[in-house]
C-alpha cells in the first residue's frame, strides 16, 4: 500500500484537529488505535500497511504539533522490533495486540540509567522489552512508581519486572538495537519539528493581533528578525528531518538529526515565551506546554551533547588512519 507523506500528514491532521493541544491521554491513545497508526510499519504479511521511516516521521510530527501525550513513539518502536526479531513464544499474539493498543514499555540501554526506569506510562504499561547491544528481552511489568515530570503530556515512572525471557541476542540483538535507536530517535526529532512548527505558527498569529504603538507587533523589525531566525533553524530541521527519513540510518546519524531538531525545537520554544510578553509566562497561555515538551524531548534518548559527541567520533573514525 502506498500512502504519501502529504496524506499521512493530512489524515493525522484531521483526526487530532478536534482534540485541541494535549488532549486526553486515554481518548488520544483510542484514537491512534482506529486510525491504525499503531500498524504503519508492521509487514503486510502480519497484517499491517508496510510502510517505512518516512511514514511514521509523518505521523509524528503531527502528534508534536499537536502535544499528543502518551508513549507513541515507544509503543511504534517496540512492535517494529518484535516484527522484526526472530519468531518466539507468543509472538504472533503479542503483535496484533500491541498494534490494537496493548501497552508494551520500551527501555533503551542508556549509560547509569538503570533498564527499569524512565519508561514513559509506566503505570498502564503490561509488558517491558529491554533493548540493548548485547540482548532483547521481554519482561511482565509486576508495579510501577511514577516520578513527577515537568512535561505533563509524557508521564515517567521506574517498573519492577518478572523473569525475563530473551528473544535475540549477539549480532541480531545488536541489528535490533539500532532499529530501536534510530526508530525513537527520528520520531524525537519529527516530535521537535511539529512542535515548533505549532509553537512558532502560534506566535506569529500573535505578533498580527497584539498591538503597541498603534502598531501590529508583527511590523516591528526587531521582532521579525527573530522570527525569521526560528523559521531557518526549523526550516533546516525539517529538510534534514526528511532526508534522513528517506535514506538508511545509523544511529550516530540519527542521533545528530535528534540532537538538531531538540536544540531548535527548544530554541523556538523559548522565543515563542519571549515573544507573547508577559502572557507567554502565564500557565493559561499554551506556550508553556510547548517549552516543556521541548525539554522532555531534548532529554529523552540521549541529549544533544551525549549525540554530538557521538557523531564526532564517528567523523573522526573516518579520517583517522588506522593503527
Amino acid at each position: 500500500m502506498m500512502i504519501s507523506r502529504e496524506e499521512l500528514r493530512d489524515s493525522a491532521r484531521k483526526g487530532l484537529g478536534s482534540d485541541g493541544l494535549a488532549p486526553d491521554p486515554v481518548a488520544s491513545w483510542d484514537r491512534l488505535v482506529d486510525m491504525g497508526w499503531f500498524a504503519l510499519a508492521v509487514p503486510e504479511e502480519l497484517g499491517g500497511l508496510g510502510l517505512g521511516a518516512e511514514a511514521l516521521a509523518a505521523v509524528h510530527v503531527e502528534l508534536g504539533r499537536a502535544l499528543v501525550p502518551g508513549a507513541a513513539i515507544a509503543q511504534m518502536a517496540a512492535i517494529e522490533v518484535l516484527c522484526a526479531a526472530p519468531d518466539f513464544a507468543d509472538r504472533a499474539a503479542l503483535i496484533p495486540a500491541a498494534v490494537a493498543g496493548e501497552r508494551i514499555g520500551l527501555s533503551l540501554d542508556a549509560p547509569g540509567r538503570p533498564a527499569t526506569g524512565c519508561v514513559i506510562d509506566a503505570d498502564q504499561v503490561r509488558q517491558l522489552l529491554l533493548v540493548s547491544p548485547q540482548r532483547i528481552a521481554l519482561a511482565p511489568v509486576l508495579g510501577a512508581t511514577m516520578v513527577p515530570t515537568w512535561d505533563e503530556t509524557r508521564r515517567l515512572g521506574d517498573v519492577a519486572i518478572g523473569a525475563e525471557t530473551v528473544i535475540a541476542a549477539g549480532d541480531a540483538a545488536r541489528g535490533l538495537y539500532d532499529l530501536a535507536t534510530t526508530r525513537v530517535l527520528l520520531a524525537l526529532a519529527a516530535d521537535a519539528v511539529g512542535g515548533a512548527a505549532a509553537a512558532l505558527a502560534m506566535t506569529v498569529d500573535y505578533l498580527k493581533t497584539r498591538r503597541q504603538f498603534d502598531r501590529p507587533l508583527a511590523l516591528f523589525q526587531a521582532l521579525k528578525h527573530r522570527v525569521a531566525d526560528c523559521q531557518i533553524a526549523l526550516v533546516a530541521a525539517e529538510a534534514l528531518l526528511w532526508s534522513r527519513a528517506a535514506a538508511p540510518l545509523t544511529v550516530a546519524m540519527a542521533g545528530a538529526l535528534k540532537a538538531r531538531a531538540t536544540t531548535m525545537f527548544r530554541d523556538v520554544a523559548e522565543e515563542a515565551v519571549q515573544l507573547h510578553g508577559g502572557i507567554g509566562l502565564t500557565a493559561e497561555h499554551p506556550c508553556h506546554l510547548f517549552l516543556k515538551r521541548a525539554f522532555l524531548d531534548a532529554a529523552l534518548a540521549g541529549d544533544a551533547d551525549h549525540w554530538n559527541a557521538v557523531a564526532g567520533q564517528s567523523a573522526l573514525a573516518l579520517v583517522q588512519p588506522a593503527s
